[in-house]
């Protein structure tokens, strides 16, 4: 086969490829229907009492207030008194059909994961598993790119907003071409045939939200992202390797892209010294380790933070007012690959299944561990740097900043790794205010802006949708009380370590998730799916 030189000819590829995907995945079963023990309400009347909220805006805490829910909506915020001092039980709100005391905990907006993927049947046979470990991290809202097939992640969507499923509410965005049966992507024309064909498909009331790109020739790309905003619809991209070198993030968001996710294309804005990367002569991208090994050398090959070329760039995507959505999660393993394999929630929460596709393997994507070493570490640790400068200069001017996880691969793990993307904005320099703005209500802003409509969730306001999450521990202090396996603190009591923290309750449309209920759920699948392969590997051996 000859080299292939165009990225028509590699949507071909990707369009194969894609539709074996699909074949897999579209065995999956049924999702498991929410049972009567799973989530409380939504009641006509719920009252939270007593808590401290952080609301998303931006704004600093403010407790002790009663939030009243009615169905599924906000009704009512009411500040009840003072810290330290007893409350005025004649200024609280009655008439309760249901009510949670709430002292001493503090409640926050649903978090938005921006980038997710419910797996695949190899990976995690159960979608449940998925949605549970998302509901029990106060994940209320997912972007899928794509969740799975586009018809399934319809079909999913429909039982998600129906709440008869334990999922978080569910945007379904697809990749172009996909389940399309006229051939791939390759010319402005069928870019926007598709697109048309793509806006009236239907399942069960639900329908496509927006569109997960790649790096198209500039052409395709202009007509896809034209033709897409023509019908509300929006538009993020992973502009990848093999074609950034034609739609950079400022190509892409000069063509009308709303958001970039990862971080491909934003680099090749900044180059200084040649308008390529300066690839390794053997490299080659079906190679995994090359792919992802040679991405990290880019941090010296640009402008430095805070030249003009460096902010030039700022300002021209503010100008253009692209979206971030950077999942610096997904890739941290590639920093310290040790710490990610050996992260205390794998042995309770991840499944056999989903730890096979962790190990090194040519064939599966993200399993890129054929011989990681310490110079790959460092040129990580290095771009992490610049990544995190640039995400923080960018918000500090005003930039929209979301959080998004892409768990599944990478030895990442649902939910789990959604709350480690809180900690590396964090560390990129985001105020904790700033880190649950950006999981919370600038993740509603961006999934809401291209049909031109303010958001209903995302804020804790009336009116608005009652999506929150409640946890026991001040989560600006620490965010790690935001894992399920919560925080270690010595118990200078007792002088023993303990765990403390962990979501307690997720709210979705005024439905009350018990979080540790659900991880409970989780665990026991883990522990079944291990013990059938401990039964299998047994069986196996008395065989031979």
């Amino acid at each position: 086969m000859g080299i292939i030189r165009t990225l028509g000819q590699i949507g071909v590829l990707f369009f194969a490829i894609l539709v074996l995907a699909t074949t897999v995945v579209a065995q999956r079963p049924e999702t498991t229907l929410r049972g009567l023990d799973e989530g409380g309400g939504p009641y006509k009347r719920l009252i939270l009492r007593g808590a401290t909220i952080i609301d998303g805006s931006g704004a600093p805490p403010r407790g002790p207030v009663d939030i009243v829910i009615e169905n599924d909506l906000i009704a009512e915020i009411r500040s009840v008194g003072f810290p330290g001092v007893p409350i005025n039980e004649k200024r609280r709100p009655g008439n309760a059909d249901y009510e949670i005391d709430l002292t001493g905990h503090y409640i926050m907006p649903g978090f938005v994961d921006m980038h997710g993927h419910t797996g695949s049947g190899s990976k995690t046979p159960q979608p449940e598993y998925v949605y549970k470990l998302w509901i029990a991290h106060g994940v209320t809202t997912s972007r899928g790119v794509g969740h799975g097939p586009m018809m399934w992640a319809l079909k999913e969507k429909a039982l998600a907003s129906r709440n008869d499923i334990v999922a978080p509410r569910m945007y379904t965005y697809a990749r172009p071409g996909e389940a399309w049966g006229n051939g791939s992507i390759d010319s402005p024309e069928k870019a926007r045939e598709w697109v048309q064909w793509a806006v009236d498909q239907e399942v069960d009331g639900q329908r496509i939200d927006g569109l997960k790109l790649g790096a198209y020739d500039p052409p395709i790309m202009e007509a896809v992202i034209d033709e897409a905003h023509k019908y509300g619809l929006g538009t993020v991209a992973h502009l990848n390797q093999m074609g950034v070198s034609r739609m950079t993030a400022l190509d892409a968001a000069e063509a009308g892209l709303d958001m970039m996710t990862h971080y491909y294309g934003l680099f090749e804005s900044l180059l200084k010294d040649l308008s390529i990367q300066d690839w390794p002569l053997d490299y080659n991208y079906n190679n995994e380790q090359d792919r992802f090994g040679s991405v990290a050398r880019l941090w010296d090959q640009i402008h430095e933070p805070g030249s003009n070329e460096w902010n030039a760039l700022i300002d021209r995507l503010l100008e253009l007012d692209f979206g971030i959505d950077p999942t610096m999660t997904i890739y941290e393993a590639s920093r310290d690959v040790m710490r990610a394999r050996n992260a205390d929630w794998h042995d309770d929460y991840t499944l056999p299944s989903q730890e096979d596709f962790y190990q090194p393997s040519r064939q599966a994507h993200g399993s890129y561990w054929f011989y990681w070493t310490t110079e790959d570490e460092v040129a990580w640790k290095n771009f992490y740097i610049r990544w995190m400068q640039f995400l923080n200069d960018y918000k500090n001017r005003g930039g929209i900043v979301t959080t998004g996880s892409d768990s599944g691969f990478i030895y990442k793990l649902y939910g789990f790794d959604y709350i480690r993307e809180l900690e590396l904005l964090r560390e990129a320099g985001f105020h904790p205010i700033e880190v649950i703005r950006s999981a919370t209500y600038y993740g509603a802003l961006q999934l809401n802006k291209p049909k031109g409509l303010h958001p209903n969730f995302g804020l804790i306001r009336k009116n608005l949708k009652a999506d929150l999450v409640v946890v026991d521990k001040n989560p600006l202090q620490n965010l790690k009380v935001l894992y399920g396996t919560g925080a270690v603190r010595l118990n200078d009591n007792t002088g023993k370590a303990e765990r403390v923290g962990g979501i307690k309750y997720t709210i979705k449309d005024g439905i009350v998730y018990d979080a540790k209920k659900l991880l409970k759920d989780v665990r026991e699948m883990v522990r079944k799916a291990k013990a059938e392969e401990l039964v299998t590997t047994e069986s196996s051996e008395a065989s031979r």
